[in-house]
């Protein structure tokens, strides 16, 4: 029964991971606008709104993620076929975070990358679509009066 205390806390970490990617993101706003950063002769504007709308957009769509570990938890139930498929992508998306991540900001990120990925496949593992049916033998022998 430790389903729904995983769903629970893979809710939890992908709230705070939202809050942080949109963090990060401002900060790097707000870098590229002290700055007046450019990449290949683009408005330095251009670059701070991008990246704002980066991290919204990034922080919207892990939350949303975190939504759906957070109502099986509530419900008891697994998602359902959105939910999964979402959760799946949230799981790749991790997956490819992590190798890139391992090379370009070291492996703190990565581990914590990998456990958030792992909690993501434990909620969708943990959670069985079907309700479990009452063992019927069939073909076996009459049992001896």
């Amino acid at each position: 029964m430790v389903r729904r205390p995983v769903a629970f806390v893979t809710a939890i970490v992908l709230f705070v991971e939202a809050v942080g990617i949109v963090i990060v993101n401002g900060v790097l706003a707000t870098v590229a606008g002290n700055q007046s950063m450019s990449l290949a002769g683009m408005d330095p504007d251009a670059m701070v709104t991008g990246t704002w709308v980066m991290g919204g957009v990034s922080g919207v769509l892990l939350a949303l993620c975190g939504l759906i570990p957070l109502l099986a938890a509530i419900r008891d139930r697994a998602p359902g076929r959105v939910g999964r498929i979402t959760l799946i992508a949230c799981a790749v998306v991790h997956g490819v975070l992590g190798a890139l991540a391992v090379g370009l900001i070291g492996w703190a990120a990565f581990v914590f990358l990998m456990v958030v990925l792992g909690l993501i496949v434990l909620t969708l593992v943990a959670f069985d679509r079907r309700e479990p049916e009452a063992v019927k033998p069939t073909g076996a022998a009459p049992e001896p009066v």
